[in-house]
């Protein structure tokens, strides 16, 4: 790691196969945390290169307990997180918004790091079971036509430096990873990045694989669709600029779509929404990212996924996926 830090000091970048290895070697616990801590402080002074994350990717997936779930052909929504805007759980919502619309979904998600309460802290709390046993996330693909899985089950690296990334509280470069490195390869996916320069990274990296797909930016800030302003769309059919009249909507305030303080405030606007007591704008904001989900996978416009999105929250759809995960979920 010494002759690492050194190169990465004088301003040199690794190439992919450094990356790799690298990462390989967090994994199987060869450095010490201040050899990984000042790794990962690195990159949060300098942008890092397609080629490195093109590398860091590689050891992840490669490294990954993968998970069969081809036969069901599932799409994830997962953003990076790391945006700083301490939304509410929009991706996790909308995960569930599009299962009910009868998508299936491979959801991957981890404890917030920079957030005040990420996918994997909301669901814990609601009683979901994390589990890389592959029989029941398949029984949950049946019943509940989604499965959440919890990303340090499946990637060593990821929980080799979970309890760096905690203590340093800020965003590294595997919040760039995580929505890359799903153990189940979905052949689906709608990403959200906290930058319009990690999305044309994202863009690149995924036009090089067989994957439809969807990379959102709200050129405000946001790692997902905020119908706060315009958002940056790059997908497997082109790109363009994704407005809120889109979806037949009127632009939101950041404050209308803002999280609790605390994992109980959370999970009780996640509640809200699925039991159809929220308010018009957090219905909005997550129908609006199943909605761009639906169209991914059905190829439709983003009004009609949006659309069919709202079919699946009003009908109770979209709640009965997460009623059936909890009931699967019990001991």
């Amino acid at each position: 790691m010494k002759a690492t830090l050194n190169k990465l000091i004088e301003h040199q970048l690794l190439t992919r196969l450094e990356a790799r290895q690298v990462l390989v070697d967090i994994a199987s616990g060869t450095y010490n945390t201040s050899q990984v801590a000042a790794f990962l402080t690195v990159f949060m002074m300098r942008s890092i290169s397609t080629e490195e994350l093109e590398g860091f990717r590689d050891a992840l997936l490669e490294l990954c307990k993968a998970v069969d779930l081809g036969d069901y052909e599932p799409i994830d929504l997962c953003g990076t997180g790391g945006d700083g805007k301490n939304t509410f759980n929009i991706s996790t919502l909308a995960s569930f918004v599009t299962a009910g619309a009868g998508v299936p979904v491979a959801k991957h998600g981890n404890y917030g790091v920079s957030s005040k309460c990420g996918s994997s802290n909301v669901m814990e709390f609601l009683g979901i079971r994390f589990t890389d046993d592959s029989d029941f996330l398949r029984r949950c693909m049946d019943q509940a036509g989604i499965c959440i899985l919890h990303a340090p089950l499946f990637h060593p690296a990821m929980k080799q430096v979970a309890p760096i990334r905690r203590e340093l509280g800020v965003k590294t470069f595997f919040n760039m990873l995580g929505p890359m490195v799903n153990p189940a390869f979905p052949k689906y996916q709608m990403v959200g990045v906290f930058n319009l320069e990690l999305a044309r990274m994202y863009g690149y990296l995924y036009q090089n694989t067989d994957k439809t797909y969807s990379i959102l930016h709200a050129l405000d800030g946001y790692d997902e669709i905020s119908l706060t302003g315009p958002a940056k769309w790059i997908g497997s059919a082109g790109e363009g600029i994704l407005q809120p009249e889109d979806f037949g909507l009127q632009a939101l305030s950041p404050a209308d779509i803002a999280g609790g303080d605390q994992i109980e405030d959370a999970a009780r606007i996640f509640l809200e929404v699925l039991q159809g007591k929220a308010t018009d704008a957090q219905n909005q904001v997550v129908c609006a990212n199943a909605g761009l989900a639906i169209a991914t996978v059905q190829g439709c416009s983003p009004l009609e996924g949006y659309q069919r999105a709202q079919e699946s929250l009003a009908s109770g759809k979209a709640l009965q996926a997460f009623r059936t995960l909890q009931k699967l979920s019990e001991p």
